[in-house]
């Protein structure tokens, strides 16, 4: 399968999971999002009552961006990905919080930069896979995708610096009795691997990656398939990067040779 269309279906089913993932959570009115509806002054009654209706709405986008995919579903998450993300810090949690849920709205970013351009009659129309060889676009993607994992994993990572409960709660159901200690570990492990891919996503890294992410996201002390579900932004923006990365097992090979021939020199010199 040519990797422009891998890319596709990794992000069309990563929005899908992020649709249908939030809307879930609306449908069975979880308590947090009170805190989120209290932004624009809504009371815990009407609050409770309006979970439902947007639940089944982002599931509903969520099936048919699987059947039926058309482009204004991406356009609409980008935009209500980033605000339900900046909900909150705007409503009293860590600004880390935006930044680690970067998949929810930059894997639709991606989507729509990698298919379109798109007119706005196009966006009403069903989006098919199909092979891209535009190397500008390609490259447009691949950078926002970069970002996007930059975002999420160093987001993350600054989450576990600051001891967010919940992940010290993971960490000690584990079995690890210093979990404050663990957490430091793991913040500055995930913000350096952060920068790494950044720059250099080689793709056994970005691979390796993906595993990290899509695994660790199943330790949530609460909800904790319907919180890994909702996250398929994360992991399908991983994945995405690791189909359009150029940087192979191969071109480790070269490098390794290379640094390799250049000790080997450097050695004779002395």
């Amino acid at each position: 399968m040519k990797r422009s269309v891998q890319v596709h279906y990794i992000l069309r089913i990563a929005i899908a999971m992020c649709f249908i993932g939030h809307g879930i959570f609306g449908v069975i009115t979880k308590e947090i999002w009170c805190n989120y509806f209290g932004v624009f002054g809504i009371g815990r009654e009407m609050a409770y009552s309006l979970m439902p209706l947007v639940g089944w709405i982002d599931i509903g986008m969520g099936v048919m961006m699987l059947v039926y995919p058309i482009a204004a579903l991406p356009a609409w998450l980008v935009f209500w990905g980033f605000i339900t993300a900046m909900l909150r810090p705007l409503s009293g949690e860590p600004v880390a919080e935006w930044i680690e849920r970067a998949g929810n709205y930059g894997a639709p970013l991606a989507f729509l930069c990698f298919t379109g351009p798109w007119s706005a009659r196009q966006l009403f129309q069903r989006t098919g896979a199909k092979v891209v060889t535009d190397r500008q676009r390609l490259e447009a993607t691949g950078w926002i995708l970069r970002s996007v994992v930059y975002l999420l994993v160093a987001g993350h990572g600054w989450l576990n610096l600051i001891g967010k409960p919940g992940i010290l709660l993971q960490y000690a159901r584990l079995g690890f009795t210093a979990p404050s200690i663990v957490a430091a570990y793991v913040g500055w492990f995930e913000i350096c691997l952060a920068f790494l891919v950044l720059f250099r996503p080689y793709r056994p890294l970005v691979l390796a990656l993906f595993f990290w992410k899509a695994g660790s996201e199943l330790f949530y002390p609460q909800f904790g398939w319907l919180e890994w579900i909702e996250r398929g932004g994360s992991y399908g923006a991983i994945l995405a990067l690791w189909a359009l990365s150029p940087f192979g097992t191969g071109k480790l090979r070269e490098l390794a040779t290379v640094l390799r021939h250049s000790l080997r020199r450097r050695h004779n010199l002395q």
